[in-house]
């Protein structure tokens, strides 16, 4: 693996592991299944595939803050709207 892609990884599985603590299922859940992902490509050396799966988790960060923001929206509008 390239040098730039290592750091690349290093860094999209620092963030990933950052979202993961307000994770639904619990961090500790999250931390497992992001570390079995990371560690099944491992031995990747195409950059292209990497690159690949970089942006698969780029995606998968816009996903998480989605999740989160839409969580927040819905706690907000339960507080201060009622279903009449």
């Amino acid at each position: 693996m390239a040098n730039s892609l290592r750091g690349e990884v290093l860094n999209l599985y620092k963030n990933l592991l950052y979202l993961g603590r307000e994770y639904p299922k619990g961090a500790d859940y999250f931390r497992r299944r992001l570390k079995a992902s990371f560690l099944k490509n491992k031995d990747e050396k195409d950059p292209e595939k990497i690159k690949q799966l970089i942006a698969r988790g780029e995606f998968v960060i816009k996903e998480l803050e989605a999740l989160y923001f839409l969580r927040k929206y819905r706690a907000l509008k339960q507080r201060y709207y009622s279903d009449d």
